[in-house]
């Protein structure tokens, strides 16, 4: 067995891993909650409150 035998099952197994991530990422089962992840940073309940009335007081020293 030499480099290049080794640099082929490398790229063959790569190939499989890209595809099993690829197969997982639109599998229908894990649907529900990629869309629940996917929602995440806009579903954000609370109100913005300025550093002013947070009591953080200014920066500069």
């Amino acid at each position: 067995m030499d480099i290049n035998d080794l640099r082929s099952i490398t790229t063959v197994m790569m190939l499989v891993i890209f595809a099993g991530i690829v197969w997982w990422a639109y599998s229908s089962r894990y649907k529900q909650a990629f869309e629940e992840a996917a929602r995440l940073p806009l579903d954000d309940d609370s109100e913005f409150v300025p550093m002013e009335q947070r009591g953080a007081g200014h920066l500069d020293k």
